[in-house]
């Protein structure tokens, strides 16, 4: 069975809207990665130094990184050595494979949930990344499994951060615990677990800020945030997620470095991917990080923020090849 067969069969048992969201909120990347690829194995056909070069090219103008590309390329060469292969639309559903494996790794990427009292979810990450608009769909997400949430606006240095923050709040059913503009985060946090202890919450989500206006470092003050939650919920926050704007590109992965080895990160969230077409970010990022991608965003809606898959992205990207080889097989059918 074929590669794009095999996909759509382990796709088909995922629900509809959710591939569907994938592969709207994919499509920018569609057209500036595997279209481009998929006419340069019709235009040359012939696997020469050019085709490579050609190709090597492709990716790295979608983001997909150098390193990873040198790597893909070195083992697309083994393949064509190995199985004689000569026409270049071969290269296609081995290309995805290894995308897919590439994407993959070893971490499991669902949500770490505290199965014995209340859940803490912290978030970091530079301001403009849509952080607070993560934290909103993420609110929303829990409200529909039937989850009681509370939100906590740590963010109390960035000017209209707590009512942004509001406003989502509002649009999700969840109510914020936050303290006047300027005031202590760690403070806030304080309050903020207090409450969710009162309320008896299932899921605490808590923004931070993304830089700090006075000289105080920005470690110390999520520090002094861990502290006070540790302090108050052993074994929390139970995850740390650092979202990052993937049409940033190669600046959400040196900003991913730089933050998340330091800011103890467990997961990484990539919003904006329907606004780029450089999503092989994704690719870049999984393969130079050992921080597992946890959720991405697909859209403005408030039911795009998915948990990331790498099944329904790879199948997102070749949605058009998986077309094209399924009416291929019908036209010989009928031709029989």
């Amino acid at each position: 069975m074929s590669f794009f067969k095999k996909l759509k069969e382990s796709i088909s048992s995922k629900t509809e809207a959710v591939t569907k969201q994938f592969r709207d909120g994919l499509e920018k990347t569609r057209k500036g990665l595997v279209e481009k690829v998929s006419d340069l194995m019709i235009r040359r056909k012939k696997i020469d130094e050019e085709f490579y070069e050609e190709l090597e090219e492709i990716l790295i103008g979608a983001d997909v990184g150098v390193n990873t590309v040198m790597t893909l390329i070195e083992e697309l060469r083994v393949e064509v050595k190995k199985q004689k292969i000569e026409n270049a639309l071969e290269l296609q559903p081995i290309l995805s494979q290894k995308l897919m494996g590439l994407l993959r790794g070893d971490d499991d990427n669902s949500l770490n949930m505290n199965e014995d009292g209340i859940t803490v979810i912290l978030f970091v990450g530079v301001n403009g990344v849509g952080k607070t608009t993560t934290i909103g769909k993420m609110a929303h997400r829990f409200k529909q499994e039937g989850k009681k949430v509370l939100l906590a606006a740590g963010d109390t240095f960035r000017a209209g951060a707590i009512e942004q923050l509001e406003v989502w709040g509002q649009r999700a059913g969840v109510e914020v615990i936050k303290q006047q503009a300027g005031s202590d985060p760690a403070a806030v946090m304080f309050d903020a677990v207090q409450a969710a202890k009162q309320r008896q919450v299932d899921v605490l989500i808590c923004d931070t800020a993304g830089r700090l206006q006075n000289k105080s470092n920005l470690m110390e003050e999520l520090n002094k945030i861990f502290r006070v939650i540790q302090r108050e919920i052993p074994g929390a926050p139970h995850e740390v997620l650092m979202v990052l704007d993937a049409t940033t590109g190669q600046n959400a992965l040196s900003q991913a470095k730089l933050f998340g080895e330091k800011s103890g990160v467990t997961g990484l969230v990539l919003t904006k991917l329907d606004g780029t077409a450089k999503g092989g970010i994704v690719v870049a990022i999984r393969q130079e990080m050992n921080i597992p991608v946890k959720l991405v965003g697909l859209g403005e809606k408030l039911d795009d923020l998915q948990p990331f898959d790498s099944e329904q992205f790879v199948h997102a990207l070749f949605a058009g090849l998986i077309q094209e080889e399924e009416d291929a097989e019908e036209t010989s059918i009928s031709e029989e």
